[in-house]
Protein backbone atom coordinates (compact mmCIF):
# COMPACT_ATOMS: atom_id res chain seq x y z
CA UNK A 1 0.00 0.00 0.00
CA UNK A 2 1.40 3.43 -0.90
CA UNK A 3 1.94 5.67 1.92
CA UNK A 4 0.54 9.06 1.67
CA UNK A 5 3.01 12.22 0.88
CA UNK A 6 2.09 15.31 2.93
CA UNK A 7 3.74 18.64 1.35
CA UNK A 8 3.66 20.87 4.33
CA UNK A 9 5.57 24.29 5.55
CA UNK A 10 6.46 24.03 9.36
CA UNK A 11 5.45 27.25 10.27
CA UNK A 12 1.90 27.53 8.06
CA UNK A 13 -1.10 27.47 10.09
CA UNK A 14 -3.18 25.55 8.13
CA UNK A 15 -0.20 22.80 7.29
CA UNK A 16 0.52 22.88 11.09
CA UNK A 17 -2.76 21.84 11.76
CA UNK A 18 -3.22 19.03 9.38
CA UNK A 19 0.50 17.63 10.71
CA UNK A 20 -1.50 17.67 14.61
CA UNK A 21 -4.09 15.66 12.79
CA UNK A 22 -2.42 13.11 11.39
CA UNK A 23 -0.32 12.02 14.24
CA UNK A 24 -3.41 12.27 16.62
CA UNK A 25 -4.92 9.57 14.02
CA UNK A 26 -1.97 7.58 14.23
CA UNK A 27 -1.44 7.41 10.82
CA UNK A 28 1.86 7.59 8.84
CA UNK A 29 2.62 9.92 5.97
CA UNK A 30 5.88 10.66 3.72
CA UNK A 31 6.51 14.73 4.71
CA UNK A 32 7.84 16.74 2.10
CA UNK A 33 8.27 20.46 3.53
CA UNK A 34 8.56 22.67 0.86
CA UNK A 35 9.72 26.34 -0.64
CA UNK A 36 7.24 28.52 -1.26
CA UNK A 37 9.48 30.48 -3.31
CA UNK A 38 10.56 27.39 -5.10
CA UNK A 39 7.43 25.28 -5.36
CA UNK A 40 8.13 21.91 -6.08
CA UNK A 41 6.30 20.50 -9.94
CA UNK A 42 5.28 17.46 -8.26
CA UNK A 43 2.87 19.15 -5.98
CA UNK A 44 2.19 21.92 -8.40
CA UNK A 45 0.71 18.61 -11.01
CA UNK A 46 -1.73 17.51 -8.10
CA UNK A 47 -2.87 20.86 -7.09
CA UNK A 48 -2.21 23.59 -9.45
CA UNK A 49 -3.28 26.33 -6.34
CA UNK A 50 0.13 25.96 -5.22
CA UNK A 51 -0.97 25.91 -0.95
CA UNK A 52 0.18 24.22 1.52
CA UNK A 53 -0.45 21.28 2.66
CA UNK A 54 -1.67 18.94 -0.16
CA UNK A 55 -1.74 15.55 1.10
CA UNK A 56 -1.33 13.14 -2.07
CA UNK A 57 -3.08 9.57 -1.25
CA UNK A 58 -1.74 7.77 -4.16
CA UNK A 59 -4.42 6.75 -5.23
CA UNK A 60 -5.24 9.12 -7.63
CA UNK A 61 -6.98 11.39 -4.49
CA UNK A 62 -5.82 14.81 -3.67
CA UNK A 63 -6.96 16.46 -0.50
CA UNK A 64 -5.88 19.84 -0.52
CA UNK A 65 -8.05 21.72 2.11
CA UNK A 66 -6.53 21.32 5.66
CA UNK A 67 -9.77 20.68 7.53
CA UNK A 68 -10.95 17.68 5.16
CA UNK A 69 -6.55 16.63 5.81
CA UNK A 70 -7.87 16.41 9.60
CA UNK A 71 -11.40 14.70 9.06
CA UNK A 72 -9.45 12.20 6.71
CA UNK A 73 -6.92 11.33 9.11
CA UNK A 74 -9.41 10.97 12.15
CA UNK A 75 -11.50 9.29 10.05
CA UNK A 76 -8.75 6.69 9.61
CA UNK A 77 -8.15 5.94 12.92
CA UNK A 78 -9.56 8.54 16.25
CA UNK A 79 -7.68 6.87 19.24
CA UNK A 80 -8.19 10.18 21.37
CA UNK A 81 -12.52 10.46 19.86
CA UNK A 82 -11.24 14.10 19.16
CA UNK A 83 -14.77 13.61 16.27
CA UNK A 84 -16.49 12.99 19.59
CA UNK A 85 -17.77 10.43 17.83
CA UNK A 86 -19.88 9.48 21.36
CA UNK A 87 -21.84 12.20 20.21
CA UNK A 88 -23.31 13.03 16.68
CA UNK A 89 -24.79 16.67 17.61
CA UNK A 90 -20.96 17.82 18.06
CA UNK A 91 -19.84 17.71 14.59
CA UNK A 92 -21.55 20.67 13.21
CA UNK A 93 -21.05 22.57 15.70
CA UNK A 94 -17.08 21.69 15.53
CA UNK A 95 -17.37 22.51 12.08
CA UNK A 96 -19.04 25.79 12.43
CA UNK A 97 -16.39 26.84 14.62
CA UNK A 98 -13.75 26.19 12.74
CA UNK A 99 -15.65 28.14 9.50
CA UNK A 100 -15.73 30.96 11.90
CA UNK A 101 -11.89 31.29 12.83
CA UNK A 102 -11.11 30.52 9.32
CA UNK A 103 -13.21 33.47 8.14
CA UNK A 104 -13.70 36.33 10.89
CA UNK A 105 -10.66 35.43 12.88
CA UNK A 106 -8.22 34.46 10.49
CA UNK A 107 -9.21 37.85 8.62
CA UNK A 108 -8.80 40.34 11.76
CA UNK A 109 -5.95 38.01 12.91
CA UNK A 110 -4.58 39.02 9.25
CA UNK A 111 -5.17 42.65 10.09
CA UNK A 112 -3.47 42.83 13.52
CA UNK A 113 -0.53 41.04 12.49
CA UNK A 114 0.38 43.53 9.52
CA UNK A 115 -0.68 46.31 11.48
CA UNK A 116 2.27 45.25 14.04
CA UNK A 117 4.81 44.51 11.68
CA UNK A 118 4.25 48.34 9.72
CA UNK A 119 3.73 50.40 13.07
CA UNK A 120 -0.17 50.77 11.86
CA UNK A 121 -2.26 53.51 14.40
CA UNK A 122 -5.21 50.61 13.92
CA UNK A 123 -3.18 47.98 15.41
CA UNK A 124 -5.87 48.12 18.46
CA UNK A 125 -8.54 48.16 16.70
CA UNK A 126 -7.41 45.05 14.94
CA UNK A 127 -6.47 43.38 18.52
CA UNK A 128 -9.66 43.94 19.70
CA UNK A 129 -11.54 42.52 16.59
CA UNK A 130 -9.67 39.04 17.44
CA UNK A 131 -10.47 39.49 21.45
CA UNK A 132 -14.03 39.59 20.60
CA UNK A 133 -14.07 36.81 18.45
CA UNK A 134 -11.76 34.83 21.07
CA UNK A 135 -14.15 35.79 24.46
CA UNK A 136 -16.60 33.63 23.69
CA UNK A 137 -13.69 30.99 23.61
CA UNK A 138 -12.39 32.54 27.11
CA UNK A 139 -15.90 31.73 28.73
CA UNK A 140 -16.16 28.16 27.43
CA UNK A 141 -12.53 27.83 28.50
CA UNK A 142 -13.90 28.93 31.83
CA UNK A 143 -16.10 26.28 32.22
CA UNK A 144 -14.46 22.76 30.76
CA UNK A 145 -10.65 22.18 29.79
CA UNK A 146 -11.30 22.10 26.05
CA UNK A 147 -13.16 24.26 23.67
CA UNK A 148 -15.79 21.73 23.41
CA UNK A 149 -15.52 19.68 26.85
CA UNK A 150 -13.33 17.84 29.30
CA UNK A 151 -11.88 16.32 26.18
CA UNK A 152 -9.70 18.24 23.31
CA UNK A 153 -11.93 17.63 20.14
CA UNK A 154 -11.01 18.69 16.11
CA UNK A 155 -11.58 22.27 17.15
CA UNK A 156 -8.70 22.48 19.84
CA UNK A 157 -6.24 21.77 17.12
CA UNK A 158 -7.66 23.44 14.21
CA UNK A 159 -7.65 26.24 16.22
CA UNK A 160 -4.89 26.31 18.27
CA UNK A 161 -1.95 27.23 15.06
CA UNK A 162 -3.68 30.62 14.91
CA UNK A 163 -4.36 31.33 18.72
CA UNK A 164 -0.56 30.72 18.35
CA UNK A 165 0.18 33.23 16.01
CA UNK A 166 -2.28 35.85 17.55
CA UNK A 167 -0.02 35.28 21.12
CA UNK A 168 3.19 35.63 19.35
CA UNK A 169 1.99 39.24 17.71
CA UNK A 170 2.58 41.48 20.98
CA UNK A 171 3.55 39.18 23.35
CA UNK A 172 3.80 41.74 26.72
CA UNK A 173 0.10 42.68 26.08
CA UNK A 174 -0.78 39.03 25.41
CA UNK A 175 0.97 38.24 28.93
CA UNK A 176 -1.62 40.08 30.65
CA UNK A 177 -4.47 39.90 28.20
CA UNK A 178 -8.03 39.43 29.81
CA UNK A 179 -7.38 35.81 28.43
CA UNK A 180 -6.50 33.63 31.11
CA UNK A 181 -8.00 30.51 30.63
CA UNK A 182 -6.81 30.45 27.07
CA UNK A 183 -2.93 31.09 27.79
CA UNK A 184 -3.26 28.05 29.97
CA UNK A 185 -5.09 25.83 27.37
CA UNK A 186 -2.03 26.98 24.54
CA UNK A 187 0.79 26.45 27.22
CA UNK A 188 -1.36 22.81 28.05
CA UNK A 189 -0.87 22.06 24.06
CA UNK A 190 2.67 23.40 24.46
CA UNK A 191 3.26 21.19 26.91
CA UNK A 192 2.31 18.28 25.02
CA UNK A 193 4.68 15.89 23.36
CA UNK A 194 2.64 15.27 20.36
CA UNK A 195 2.97 19.53 19.62
CA UNK A 196 6.54 19.23 20.00
CA UNK A 197 6.58 16.29 17.40
CA UNK A 198 4.26 18.47 14.60
CA UNK A 199 6.97 21.32 14.98
CA UNK A 200 10.26 19.53 14.49
CA UNK A 201 12.22 21.12 11.80
CA UNK A 202 13.02 18.85 8.43
CA UNK A 203 15.04 20.39 5.47
CA UNK A 204 13.16 21.36 2.53
CA UNK A 205 12.52 18.88 0.06
CA UNK A 206 13.52 18.99 -3.86
CA UNK A 207 13.15 16.00 -6.09
CA UNK A 208 15.08 13.00 -5.20
CA UNK A 209 15.81 13.15 -1.55
CA UNK A 210 15.00 10.54 1.09
CA UNK A 211 12.03 10.30 2.05
CA UNK A 212 11.13 11.51 5.74
CA UNK A 213 8.38 9.33 7.23
CA UNK A 214 6.03 11.53 9.50
CA UNK A 215 3.17 10.16 12.16
CA UNK A 216 2.90 6.72 13.46
CA UNK A 217 6.44 5.33 12.85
Amino acid sequence: MTTPILYSLRQCPYAMRSRLAILHARQTVILRDIDMNNKPEEMLLISPKGTVPVLDLGDGKVIDESIDIMVWALTQSDPSNLLYSHDDTQRPAMLEWIKNNDVAFVGALQKYRAASRYHDDNKEEYRDMCCKWLMPIEQRLSQHAYIMGEQPSLVDYAILPFIRQFSRVDKKWYAQAPLPNLRAWLIKHYDDPTFSKAMVSHPKWKTGDEPIVFGNE
